[in-house]
């Protein structure tokens, strides 16, 4: 019989696309005041590898990653990823649909989380209407993409962030145990 061992807490991260700026500050402040202090964000970059979002929210799309300080236990994450639904839905615009997608997951040295309301056959269900997505495996020093990592989480600038984040994960956790 394998022996139980409760893994460490994870490091929250979130996804972010608007075409207001405005808006994306306001989500952040928003998402601190529920998770604590922000450790990394990307730069600003165009949200252009799909038109998926463009119909709902416009043209001109901009995405951001950020990553929080606190550390945070994994089964929170359905109850984050309803919490950033219920803000989505307060930032509507004229015609009622969203003026930012927000997309939460965490990351271990392992792996990349995302949580999605979306079913397939590789998101095993968390609970609540929830499902995980692994998007990236940490393999040979860096994160890689699988089959249906999403086109933007492929790109070169998102896995350097991403990396860069694990680097202070990894650290994070060093210092907590002293």
């Amino acid at each position: 019989m394998g022996k139980i061992i409760v893994p460490p807490p994870v490091k929250l991260i979130s996804g972010l696309i608007s075409s207001n700026l405005d808006l994306m500050e306001r989500a952040k402040e928003l998402l601190q005041r529920e998770y604590g202090a922000l450790e990394l964000a990307s730069p600003l970059f165009p949200f252009d590898v799909t038109k998926y979002y463009e119909r709902e929210m416009g043209p001109g799309l901009l995405r951001q990653y950020i990553c929080f300080h606190p550390l945070i236990w994994r089964e929170r994450l359905p109850e984050i990823k309803l919490l950033t639904n219920d803000l989505e839905s307060s930032f509507t615009n004229p015609s009622g649909g969203r003026e930012i997608n927000i997309d939460p997951g965490y990351l271990t040295l392992e792996n990349l989380i995302l949580a999605t309301t979306k079913k397939a056959s590789h998101r095993p269900y968390l609970r609540d209407g929830i499902y995980a997505e692994l998007t990236y495996r940490f393999i040979k020093g860096s994160f890689r993409e699988l089959e249906w990592t999403y086109p933007d989480y492929r790109q070169p600038q998102s896995i350097e962030f991403f990396n860069q984040a694990r680097e202070g994960y990894r650290q994070q956790l060093a210092e907590d145990k002293q």
